[in-house]
């Protein structure tokens, strides 16, 4: 879990590695775009199989809300999110040498959260699939989309109206641009703070969404 976004930084890296101005640039956003990616799988992966183990419908069993034991998850998950973005934001500004023109400490926040949202959807999205090949399904059908039109390959404003609309609507497309922002420069601008905000609230509302659809065992 800790080493997939470090390779994958790393394949980048050596595949622009005659191009160093593209790394700079599709780099930030890879590396918060990285982490969200393997926690969603891991997480409704995870709590699938606490469904279908029976371990979920033990716990509810006990004096605690949903709500409670999804948190519960989600702090522990969450730390897990945590290593795994310093350790890959570590290796990229280090030994890759991706050079960042604004706030690298700004960039690593946007990274974090980036990875929790992925915690918090992950436990929302493991709600509705019966089997572990369905989870996995979500990644094609839920998180691709987002990527699309999340700005990383063509600039949001030069999307079709309806493209538009979406790419306003889905919680990626404010993570790539805050990592593209933090990369580029140290200055607080108010998209910035607004990028982070987003993605920021989007993860207790995941959770909160989460706790409403948990189940306690697979049908």
């Amino acid at each position: 879990m800790v080493v997939v976004p470090c390779i994958l930084m790393t394949l980048l890296r050596y595949i622009y590695n005659g191009q160093p101005a593209v790394f700079e640039r599709v780099g930030p956003m890879l590396l918060a775009i990285f982490p969200f990616t393997v926690m969603f799988v891991i997480t409704s992966v995870a709590m699938l199989r606490e469904r279908t183990s029976g371990t979920l419908e033990l716990l509810l069993t006990k004096p605690l809300s949903k709500g409670e034991l999804l948190a519960g998850y989600a702090l522990a998950f969450g730390a897990a999110a945590i290593v795994q973005v310093a350790a890959a934001a570590a290796l990229t500004l280090g030994p890759l040498g991706l050079d960042v023109h604004g706030s690298a400490v700004v960039l690593v926040v946007v990274a974090i959260l980036d990875a929790l949202l992925g915690t918090a959807l992950g436990l929302l999205l493991s709600a509705f699939a019966n089997s572990e090949f369905q989870a996995v399904q979500f990644l094609p059908a839920f998180v691709l989309p987002q990527l699309l039109v999340s700005g990383l390959f063509a600039p949001r404003d030069q999307m079709g109206t309806v493209l538009g609309w979406l790419s306003d609507a889905l919680p990626l497309s404010y993570a790539v641009d805050g990592a593209s922002r933090a990369a580029t420069s140290p200055a607080w601008t108010g998209s910035l703070v607004v990028d982070l905000v987003v993605v920021g609230a989007c993860v207790p509302l995941a959770l909160g969404l989460g706790a409403v659809t948990l189940h306690r065992r697979t049908p």
